[in-house]
């Protein structure tokens, strides 16, 4: 996924769409166009709320032409929250990657987590927001997701704890950052209720709370004691 959900497509420009819907692309750029406009809806209005007729409206093309694409408008979601979460865990992990001392690589994570909500926020709430991400029809993929970002985050814990606890520890970093995110992202549309999209997030804000954040878990994860917890 690319940053690019947060504009509306192109295709869906003109004073009555004819010209729009008349437009031949190619498969794979009118493929991306779907998705662009599926993301920006599902990720402001919730799965639920979000119709097939809204996706092609939004993207300026009939509905057949998005059935052609996608089946049914759950394996359109499940696609989307398979991909986000691949981009998510991949940017958290190369931006660890890219440090050396523990502690920048905690840092350069949350950096990079924040940077992806402020940037790619539609995208970031489909995941996490209010749509159907956490219900049953979608837990085995967004368990397969949080797997993976666990996984991520257990690889820059360096204190003296087993695997065990190591990835518990992970599950619990992930879940501050996201509660973080969610509260970050509900308070800017707080100073925005009339907007109809989710709100433009200052990326310097994301920065503050990456660093913020980097500091109650690294302290935290210090003062882990090596060896058998004592209870």
């Amino acid at each position: 996924m690319s940053g690019m959900e947060r504009a509306r497509p192109a295709a869906s420009v003109g004073a009555d769409g004819g010209a729009a819907r008349r437009e031949r692309l190619p498969a794979a750029r009118r493929r991306r166009q779907l998705v662009v406009a599926a993301i920006e809806l599902f990720g402001s209005q919730g799965f639920h709320e979000t119709s097939m007729d809204d996706i092609a409206d939004e993207a300026g093309v009939t509905k057949p032409v998005l059935y052609q694409h996608f089946p049914s408008k759950r394996d359109l979601y499940v696609e989307l929250l398979e991909s986000v979460g691949a981009d998510l865990t991949a940017a958290v992990s190369r931006a660890a990657e890219r440090e050396i001392v523990p502690s920048r690589r905690v840092l350069a994570a949350f950096t990079a987590y924040f940077r992806f909500v402020s940037e790619k926020t539609a995208a970031f709430q489909l995941l996490f927001g209010a749509g159907a991400g956490g219900t049953d029809d979608f837990a085995e993929v967004m368990r397969r997701f949080e797997d993976q970002l666990a996984g991520i985050i257990a690889g820059l814990i360096e204190a003296g704890a087993d695997d065990d606890h190591r990835i518990l520890l992970a599950y619990a970093i992930a879940g501050a950052a996201e509660i973080i995110a969610r509260q970050w992202v509900l308070s800017a549309t707080d100073h925005e209720p009339t907007a109809s999209r989710l709100p433009l997030l200052d990326p310097a804000a994301g920065d503050i709370l990456a660093g913020r954040l980097t500091d109650l878990m690294w302290g935290g994860l210090r003062s882990i004691p090596r060896g058998p917890h004592p209870g």
